[in-house]
């Protein structure tokens, strides 16, 4: 058994994050699968695999069936998409709801389904930790039941995805489910505290003003500044935030004692550190610590698709479209770290070799 024996399709696959690891790692990923049209271009043109625009909740198991490879062996990854488990869409959730009747899981639910349905032989699922945690870890330990109860040896793990040399900390639920045994996330890649850092990640990149597109590479563009915002930015110092600023620069709420908490915002990143979590707001000055450590900015598409281990030749831009820079900010921030991928595929295709190797 080896790796070319498998099909792979990716469930929510967005521009395709975890798809382009397991490319990089051998794999041959045949379908992508997602609600978000927008993503088509940049899922099939860097991964040589087909999009399919579906809502994954309405997708039949005959379907999914049909976008496999003839008679290969099935693996089904996927990363349903984390903003129901975040604790701002939490409020009015009671503890003791029935979640598989909740509009906002309903794609984990899905997710599961399918599995349920089609049985591949290998599973994977990404999602974010507070996901164990949610009504008592009842939406989780129902995905997790639903695999045991069709005969999957289940494992899961907490990473962080600076650990597998991500240049942002980031930290994520990873979930394997096999038919033939347990599947071992691999060790860190990094040691020592030794993190790709900022610099490293985005430094070599030629300076842009705010507002103005590389006439390179037109995903290396920033939001243009309001004047006040301008003013900020450059009282701003690497790693502060707006406590940094002069008493007129202050906005009002952050005047308040409710508001004095909020230090991640207006913040700029340090060059010899790794990057804030990537979240889809993440070119917004004023939406987290976003600022570039050392040009008065937010900044680009580029950085934060850098930032997000995408390869800087990464495809995004469909030049027979207009998408506008909140659309690719989207794709980017809900983005599975392609480094994060690559640690899932190398995790399954060590699986695979031991299946081989017994």
């Amino acid at each position: 058994m080896e790796i070319n024996d498998f099909s792979i399709v990716d469930l929510f696959c967005g521009v395709g994050g975890l798809a382009h690891g397991l490319v990089k790692e051998g794999f041959i990923v045949d379908a992508g699968i997602d609600f978000d049209k927008t993503c088509e271009y940049a899922f099939e043109k860097n991964n040589n695999a087909k999009f399919y625009h579906r809502d994954i909740t309405t997708l039949t198991s005959n379907e999914l069936q049909s976008v496999y490879k003839g008679d290969k062996r099935k693996i089904l990854v996927g990363c349903a998409p984390c903003q129901p488990f975040s604790i701002y869409n939490r409020k009015g959730v009671k503890d003791n709801e029935d979640s598989s009747k909740n509009e906002k899981w309903k794609l984990l639910y899905s997710f599961a389904k399918l599995v349920d349905e089609t049985e591949p032989e290998i599973v994977s699922m990404e999602n974010v930790p507070l996901l164990l945690k949610f009504n008592g870890g009842k939406v989780f330990t129902d995905f997790k039941s639903k695999l045991e109860g069709k005969g999957y040896k289940v494992s899961w793990y907490i990473v962080n995805a600076q650990d597998y040399g991500v240049p942002q900390r980031r930290k994520r639920l990873v979930l394997f489910g096999s038919k033939y045994g347990k599947i071992d996330l691999i060790d860190k890649t990094v040691c020592n505290n030794q993190y790709v850092t900022v610099k490293e990640a985005i430094g070599h990149l030629p300076p842009v003003e705010d507002g103005v597109p590389h006439p390179n590479d037109q995903l290396h563009r920033a939001r243009k500044l309001t004047p006040l915002n301008k003013k900020r930015i450059q009282a701003t110092k690497p790693g502060g935030n707006w406590n940094d600023w002069d008493e007129s620069l202050i906005l009002e709420c952050h005047k308040k004692e409710s508001g004095k908490g909020f230090k991640s915002v207006y913040g700029r990143m340090k060059w010899d550190e790794v990057a804030p979590t990537m979240t889809t707001y993440c070119i917004g000055l004023s939406n987290g610590r976003f600022g570039h450590p050392e040009q008065d900015r937010a900044i680009t598409l580029r950085e934060a698709a850098l930032i997000q281990s995408f390869p800087q030749n990464y495809d995004f831009i469909d030049p027979n479209s207009q998408m506008s820079n909140a659309a690719i900010a989207r794709q980017i921030g809900n983005a599975v770290p392609v480094g994060l991928g690559i640690a899932i595929a190398q995790s399954i295709k060590n699986h695979i070799e031991q299946i081989e190797n017994n």
